[in-house]
């Protein structure tokens, strides 16, 4: 209740405080990007239960011949990825936070498709609301690998308090100013999971 009723109080204000900056970050991605300015998939939620994730875009449209997608890579411009050094293309999740989506911390929403890949332990991630920022994030981030990001998910789902929520926040900001941990070695971003030694999950 005090974590739900937290959450919905911040975001909504900082939604506020930031609506000038989120307006501007908005105006630029229009200007380098085009439309659409924000960028909307679904991801799962608590216990797995899907729901449309909304944050700011950061690649440009470019597809093969085949009309694929290109890599993350060959899409990622200098302005998205100075987006996402800063965070900025975060920002619109506080909606998903004021929604009951998300909480401002917990393990990051990641795709769909990665659900039957995860093994009983790593699936325990999705026991609490996804965050927009969570301890994997301030121990590492995206150099981080899948099976250590997953180990502080779940390390933090069985020891999550209110007092360790701003502990995470405060380093964050912290995280965030020195730019961290924003991509994987080699990488636009991170690698994608191709699941963990053969572990599947039964649910």
């Amino acid at each position: 209740m005090l974590k739900r009723l937290f959450d919905f109080i911040a975001a909504l204000s900082a939604l506020l405080l930031l609506s000038p900056v989120i307006a501007i970050v908005a105006w630029k991605i229009r200007k380098n990007l085009g439309s659409p300015v924000l960028f909307r998939q679904v991801r799962p939620g608590k216990e797995g239960k899907p729901f449309e994730m909304v944050k700011f875009r950061t690649m440009r449209d470019a597809n093969d011949e085949e009309g694929k997608p290109l890599p993350d890579e060959q899409r990622m411009t200098p302005f998205g990825n100075w987006l996402r050094s800063t965070s900025l293309d975060e920002l619109p999740e506080l909606w998903n936070v004021v929604k009951g989506d998300m909480s401002l911390v917990g393990p990051r929403p990641l795709l769909m498709e990665y659900l039957p890949l995860y093994s009983k332990e790593q699936y325990r991630r999705h026991e609490v609301r996804p965050g927009v920022t969570g301890w994997a994030q301030i121990n590492g981030r995206n150099a981080l690998s899948w099976e250590d990001k997953f180990k502080l998910d779940v390390w933090y789902v069985d020891h999550q308090t209110f007092w360790l929520d701003i502990k995470i926040l405060f380093l964050t900001v912290k995280k965030v100013l020195v730019r961290d941990g924003i991509s994987a070695e080699g990488e636009a971003t991170m690698t994608r999971f191709e699941g963990s030694g053969g572990s599947t999950n039964d649910k």
